[in-house]
C-alpha cells in the first residue's frame, strides 16, 4: 500500500506503534512523572482528558515503564463493571479464583494483595479505564478496595482514566468520600500546533520513510481538523497518505488534505 510508495518500513499512524517510539509532548512527560510517583507512593490519582487525547496512549508508556521484579500492574475496561466484577476482575489477573459473593472476593483481594507486598515484595497498580462509565456503587466501593489495615496504607495504587465527564461527577457532593481520597489528579491537554508537527514527525521518523511528506500548509490542515486530538491527527494522516498514493503524489498538501477532510472523514 502506501507504506512501499513512500518508502516506509513501518506503519506511522496506528495504535499498535511501540511505546517506546510514542512522541511524548513535555506536559505528558510531567503525567508520567506524577504517576511513577503513584505506583511508588502506592496512592490514588486520576487522569482525564478529552476525546482522542491519548489517555490509553500514555497508559501504555507507563504500564511499560514499570519494573516487573517491583510491581504487578492490572488493567480493567467494562463500562459495565460492577462491584463483584471489579474484585474478581482483578483475583483473575493475579491467578485467584473468583467468588460469586463481593465481600468474600475482596477479602481474597486483599489477602493476595498483602501476599504480593510481604513475601513478593510487589507493589500492585490498578488502572481502572473508562472510569467516567462507572456506577456510583462502584466508584463507592473503591473506598473499599482501598481500605486495609485501618486506613494506615494503600494496599495498592490505584489509577482512573476517563473523560473529563469524571470529574464532572466527582465534584457531586454524593462522590465527597471519594473525591476526597484521592491523591492526584492528571489532565491530558490537546496539542498545539506545533506539538502536532511533531507528533507526525514523530511517527514519520518511526516509519523509516521521508520527513517532508506533508507541507507545512498540510499541518496547518491537520491541525484545524484534529484540534490537537492525536486519535484525529493519525486518522487525517492515513487518509491523506491513502490518497496520495492513489493518486500518485509524492506531498501531501494543504489542499490534499482539504479535500480529505471534506469528503473522507466524518
Amino acid at each position: 500500500m502506501y507504506e512501499a510508495f513512500f518508502e516506509m518500513k513501518n506503519t506511522p499512524f496506528t495504535q499498535s506503534i511501540p511505546t517506546a517510539n510514542l512522541y511524548i509532548t513535555q506536559q505528558l512527560d510531567e503525567i508520567l512523572g506524577r504517576l511513577e510517583t503513584v505506583a511508588d507512593k502506592q496512592m490514588f490519582a486520576t487522569i482525564t482528558a478529552d476525546v482522542g487525547c491519548g489517555k490509553t496512549t500514555i497508559l501504555r508508556r507507563f504500564r511499560d515503564s514499570l519494573d516487573p521484579s517491583k510491581y504487578v500492574c492490572l488493567y480493567l475496561s467494562d463500562s459495565a463493571l460492577r462491584p463483584r466484577w471489579l474484585y474478581n476482575g482483578l483475583l483473575e489477573q493475579l491467578g485467584g479464583e473468583q467468588r460469586f459473593l463481593r465481600g468474600e472476593a475482596r477479602r481474597l483481594l486483599h489477602q493476595r494483595l498483602r501476599q504480593l507486598r510481604g513475601l513478593d515484595g510487589k507493589k500492585v497498580v490498578v488502572i481502572i479505564d473508562e472510569s467516567h462509565l462507572l456506577t456510583k456503587e462502584t466508584l463507592e466501593e473503591l473506598r473499599f478496595l482501598l481500605n486495609d489495615e485501618m486506613d494506615s496504607r494503600n494496599p495498592l495504587a490505584l489509577i482512573l482514566s476517563g473523560q473529563n465527564e469524571l470529574w464532572d461527577k466527582l465534584r457531586k457532593q454524593a462522590y465527597a468520600a471519594v473525591r476526597q481520597r484521592i491523591d492526584i489528579k492528571c489532565e491530558i491537554p490537546q496539542m498545539d500546533r506545533s506539538q502536532v508537527a511533531q507528533y507526525i514527525a514523530a511517527h514519520l521518523q518511526f516509519a523509516g520513510g521521508r520527513a517532508d511528506i506533508f507541507s507545512d500548509g498540510a499541518l496547518d490542515e491537520i491541525f484545524k481538523y484534529a484540534i490537537g486530538a492525536p486519535r484525529a491527527v493519525n486518522k487525517a494522516c492515513f487518509h491523506c497518505l491513502m490518497c496520495a498514493w492513489q493518486r500518485a503524489v509524492r506531498i501531501v498538501d494543504d489542499r490534499l488534505v482539504k479535500q480529505v477532510v471534506a469528503h473522507e472523514l466524518p
